[in-house]
């Protein structure tokens, strides 16, 4: 368990001072809430007392100050913990989804293949979220149980020691054996639990988009049975973990119960005073400061399971090795070459590229046309190492594509992809995703050189939001915005996907001359199902 988990508790070094921070507050809150229930307690029996006793004389004012004091200190503390630890819990989890994000980044299509994206997705957002259990519910909670009944023995030895001594080993013992006899019963039901989560974000992601093909086939009532079934375990299985969190916290006032029982019989052995009052109190607040735990363990199973399939990412190391110093490469021209390259997809029977050998000089405009399949986007794979060649050589202005740093091979090539993504975000986010530090002028003009003067012209100008998946731009204005990227890249290399896919004729003309004209010094590889016959290419190649 402890191995599982060291990675994740090694990140709180980074935190130490917020932690510590938290920890204090959730102390200070523990020990005025105990403070003010025990005072509260000694001060109603004592002001009894001072009744049946017949005495005149009684200070009132400092009890009834401590406790206006430990009610502010309580609320204060306890406000201020949430936003400490809160705070220091989405730190971290911010800093996992980074780590997560930058792992999985240079994993090669091959690995990814084993994950779908709703998978891929559920371990980015639900398993990491399941490890903030670890400090908020698991950690701080034992930390502050312990210290807390640490300055409880303290403070009530100097009254009476065997009492004190008592609460203080029932209190303790409760805290180490009731974790282990909950997480055993958890276990194996938060690990049911992560699985069937994960299961059902598959399967409903997959009967979301499958519904005209489950239509067609008239399988959507089968697949919709299989999903209800699974929701059903689902919820029943939540529903027992609910049940086991209701136990613990039942047992937890059940020894608080009991505790609070033996002390009042203890302590009536030994005076009948105010103080008795305050030991009793004391152990009735001894609930508050256990209940907390039996149910972090409860979930302790879950946290494990999602903790392993995050670290099953973490620690894949990507097929794809780039070199930490590459060789130096002129960046101001490109000249590409292919030597007899050889490649197949694995588990695939066929080769798709075979015996390929192909030279574009610098400033060369190559259109690869042919059927679907045949290796068209392949090529463009290679050039970018998406994909590694079985055999072969790469070479860009005569030094291989291996013996370049990523940062090196990213600056030299841009890529315009089929499918261009535009984020929900401003025109400008979205340009300068081509080139992080370009400047507004870069970006307006950047802007007219692909003919998009007329978003400029809006009153938000670059500020314009552009919607998910760009929904307020027409099918012409999102590939313009793709070759705008590409422009602000400024590589010597431009790589084009289908850059005319699903446009009608006359935007396909446009998009064509705009890439004439923008792409009239660069090196330029066009994959195309229909090529036109226009003066842009130098040579088209045929698959």
């Amino acid at each position: 368990m402890l191995a599982i988990l060291r990675p994740y508790i090694a990140l709180y070094k980074h935190y130490f001072w917020q932690i510590l921070f938290g920890l204090s507050l959730s102390i200070l809150t523990l020990l005025a809430s105990v403070f003010l229930l025990s005072l509260s307690g000694w001060f109603l029996a004592s002001t009894a007392f001072v009744g049946v006793a017949g005495l005149y004389t009684f200070n009132y004012m400092l009890p009834a100050a401590g406790v206006r004091a430990a009610a502010i200190t309580r609320t204060a503390s306890r406000y201020m913990e949430r936003l400490v630890d809160h705070n220091t819990t989405f730190k971290i989890l911010a800093y996992l989804r980074t780590l997560a994000f930058r792992k999985i980044l240079p994993l090669s299509t091959q690995q990814l293949a084993h994950y779908q994206r709703a998978d891929l997705l559920n371990r980015f957002i639900v398993d990491i979220d399941a490890l903030d259990h670890l400090y908020l519910k698991l950690f701080s909670p034992i930390v502050t149980a312990l210290v807390t009944i640490g300055f409880l023995f303290v403070g009530l030895a100097s009254i009476n020691l065997p009492i004190a001594l008592i609460i203080t080993i029932i209190l303790t013992t409760t805290l180490l054996v009731i974790p282990v006899i909950f997480y055993q019963a958890g276990k194996q039901l938060g690990k049911t639990l992560a699985k069937q989560q994960s299961e059902y974000r598959l399967l409903l992601i997959s009967y979301l988009q499958g519904q005209a093909e489950l239509i067609l086939f008239n399988a959507q009532p089968r697949y919709r049975t299989k999903l209800d079934e699974l929701e059903s375990n689902w919820l029943y299985n939540q529903q027992r973990q609910s049940t086991l969190m209701a136990l613990s916290s039942a047992l937890v006032l059940l020894i608080a119960g009991f505790l609070t029982l033996l002390v009042l019989w203890l302590i009536t052995q030994y005076t009948l005073s105010p103080l008795v009052a305050l030991f009793v109190f004391v152990s009735l607040a001894s609930a508050e400061i256990l209940m907390p735990i039996p149910s972090a363990f409860i979930f302790l199973g879950q946290v494990l399971t999602s903790a392993t399939r995050t670290t099953a990412i973490f620690n894949q190391t990507p097929d794809i090795q780039f070199v930490t110093k590459g060789k130096a490469i002129d960046l101001s021209s490109a000249k590409l070459q292919f030597e007899q390259i050889n490649f197949s997809y694995p588990n695939q029977p066929f080769a798709v590229l075979t015996d390929f050998s192909l030279t574009i000089e610098q400033g060369e405009h190559i259109a690869v046309v042919g059927k679907t399949g045949c290796g068209k986007s392949t090529l463009l794979s290679l050039v970018n190492r998406i994909w590694e060649p079985n055999s072969g050589h790469i070479y860009i202005n005569g030094i291989e594509l291996n013996q370049l740093d990523e940062k090196t091979l990213r600056q030299a090539i841009a890529m315009v992809p089929q499918v261009i993504t535009i984020f929900s975000d401003t025109l400008k986010q979205n340009l300068l995703i081509g080139n992080q530090q370009a400047t507004e002028q870069q970006l307006i003009d950047v802007l007219h050189q692909v003919e998009l003067d007329k978003l400029l012209a809006t009153e938000q100008g670059l500020d314009l939001l552009v919607g998910q998946g760009g929904r307020a731009l027409s099918g012409g204005e999102i590939r313009r915005i793709g070759i705008a990227r590409a422009l602000l890249h400024n590589s010597p290399l431009i790589l084009m996907d289908e850059p005319t896919e699903s446009l009608d004729q006359q935007t396909e003309q446009q998009i064509i001359r705009l890439i004439k004209q923008t792409c009239k010094n660069k090196t330029l590889i066009m994959v195309t199902h229909r090529l036109t016959d226009n003066p842009l290419f130098s040579r088209v190649i045929s698959f």
